[in-house]
């Protein structure tokens, strides 16, 4: 089985510590601007906001 391409892996990274903590998946036809959650970061230690990278 094919994978589609309608879903593609993403980094996120700290705003702060400017890390690269988590790998996920979004979808390109529903999500197209820049996905940005607040995640924990383990550097930091507490919740920061984390930004997709390209």
């Amino acid at each position: 089985m094919a994978k589609s391409d309608k879903r593609v892996k993403i980094t996120l990274e700290c705003t702060e510590c400017k890390r690269r903590n988590y790998i996920t998946m979004k979808s390109k036809i529903n999500d197209r601007e820049r996905l940005e959650m607040s995640k924990y970061c383990s550097n930091e230690r507490k919740h920061t906001m984390h930004k997709e990278t390209r």
